[in-house]
Formats: structure tokens, sequence, C-alpha cells
């Protein structure tokens, strides 16, 4: 894990669910981390999970689909900690239905969160990475995004569209020394989901389990590249039929 001890991380939507998972896994192997979020009290929450562990971590209360707000997450990582080594855009929204249900204002929030937030976070550290010839991007993306599911509407499209941002984001940076990998996980069980109806949590992901798959996407070898967005399934249906 030595690749993880020392770095520096950002991780969006580092409050609950699978960004306070991927959050607190950084902080106990070492890296400091830069947990961001909308809410101030999930993002303490996890700042003081991880600091009760032994990690160094701060909290940054921000939106990250406002061009401002990510650059004082960006900064406060560079004055912090020194940099940016990994940067884990998390944060998304989900808005379900038929695209022509769809309000233009829903739209523009699911493309806020879920496609321009990652553009703008990935914009902000790149020259950073550049700068330092190495660098890590690991976007949270959906199995949404790897299918046509109806219902799933602004959602769908906008994760189908963060796996090609992630595509043209590697193209143009691995001969800088940067990695971008993408992950795309089933149902997750989450606060937010876990009461569900319908919904089996034993037969779920839980959060630990995209954590890992991100502990082992920044520890492998430097040669080694995922040459497709990373799908990652339960081997028994979640959902009670």
């Amino acid at each position: 894990m030595d690749k993880i001890k020392g770095s520096n991380a950002i991780v969006t939507g580092g409050g609950t669910g699978i960004g306070a998972a991927i959050s607190q896994t950084l902080g106990k192997l070492g890296a400091n981390v830069v947990v961001c979020g909308r809410r101030p009290q999930p993002i303490s929450a996890t700042v003081d999970a991880i600091r009760s562990a032994g990690g160094q971590a701060c909290a940054v209360r921000a939106d990250v689909a406002r061009e401002e707000d990510v650059d004082r997450v960006v900064w406060t990582a560079v004055d912090t900690y020194g940099g940016v080594d990994i940067l884990v855009n998390n944060a998304g929204i989900y808005a379900g239905g038929q695209i022509h249900t769809h309000t233009v204002t829903t739209w523009d929030q699911v493309m806020a969160v879920n496609l321009r937030a990652p553009f703008l976070l990935s914009r902000a550290v790149l020259p950073h990475m550049r700068n330092k010839k190495r660098g890590h991007i690991i976007n949270i993306s959906s199995e949404s995004a790897t299918d046509h599911f109806l219902g799933d509407g602004a959602y769908g499209v906008s994760k189908h569209a963060l796996n090609a941002l992630s595509e043209y984001i590697q193209r143009e940076n691995q001969g800088h020394g940067i990695r971008v990998d993408v992950i795309c996980p089933g149902m997750v069980t989450t606060e937010m989901r876990e009461d569900e109806a319908g919904l089996d949590p034993r037969k779920s992901l839980q959060p630990q389990d995209v954590a890992d798959l991100v502990v082992w996407l920044l520890t492998r070898r430097d040669n080694i590249r995922i040459g497709a967005p990373l799908l990652l399934q339960t081997m028994l249906n979640p959902w009670r039929t």
C-alpha cells in the first residue's frame, strides 16, 4: 500500500455511502484526504472517523458543480497537503423517469452533478498532476452506464457520458503518467436506499466493496491499464421477486 501512504486525495460526496467508505479506507491506509460534500455534518463525521483511526483529513463544504467551489477544494488540498495525487469523483444524484417526462431543471441538475462536476474537478487537478508526471483519477459511474435501462432517463445518460469523458481524459493524459479508471457499481446499499421497498440489502453491494476496488486500482502495477469501465455486480439478484 506504499502508493497510497503519504499521497494526497480528494473524494467528492465523501460524507455518506460509497464516498465515506472510500475516504475512510484511504485515510486508514495513510493518505491525506480532503473530504468534500454539500452537507457539513456528514463530511465532518467522515473526517472525525479518519482522524480517530490515526489518519489525516479535512472537510470542505462545497457544491462541486460550481466552478468556484471546485477551485476552493483543489486549493485546499494544495495548501494543506502540498498537492493532489488522487481524485475520486464520487458525488452523484439520481433522477429516474423517461426522457420526455423530465423537466429542464431536473435534466440540468443531474448533468451538473454527474457530469459537469467531474469535468470541473478533473480540469482543476490535471495541471498539478501533469507537473508531477503522475496522478490517478477514479470516476464512480454506474451499471446504468453499461446498458440502457428503461426509466433511468437523465441519470443513465449522464453516466454514459461520464464513461466517455473518462476515456478522453485517460487518452489525453496517459503520456504524462496519469491514469483514469471508471467503476460502474450495480445496486449498492447506502443510507438512502437501504429501506427501499423490494431491496434485499444482504444481496446488494456494500460501499466497502467499491472502496476495496478503488484500493486495488490505486495500487496495481503502473504498466497495467484497464481498457474498459469496471462493472461491479452481485452474484444474486438484490431485488425480491
